[in-house]
């Protein structure tokens, strides 16, 4: 028997949703990630200022799972990270790369 598929977390699927709607060679930031997020957990009211922040931290942990599982690609500057190194400054997630 195979092993039923782990369930993503809802803000990794998100991230996943959104970056398919991306134009070749554009990407988002954790920031917009948290902001929809925190919108569609407010609907049909709008969130609170700064609610999004909340969601912020989340966001960026679930970037680092899905580009580990090679789903997106995190850039900073417009070059993929590597992701055995620490990861600072602002990021940007997009579509993964393709396979060679």
């Amino acid at each position: 028997m195979s092993e039923p598929k782990k369930k993503l977390d809802p803000v990794a699927e998100l991230i996943l949703e959104m970056v398919a709607a991306l134009n070749p060679g554009k990407s988002i930031t954790p920031n917009q990630v948290a902001e929809e997020f925190a919108i569609r957990q407010w609907l049909p009211a709008s969130p609170p200022p700064g609610e999004w922040r909340r969601f912020l931290d989340t966001a960026k942990h679930q970037a680092l799972y899905l580009a580990r599982q090679k789903k997106i690609t995190l850039l900073r500057k417009g070059k993929p990270l590597d992701l055995e190194q620490p990861i600072k400054g602002v990021i940007r997630v997009g579509k993964p790369k393709p396979s060679t």
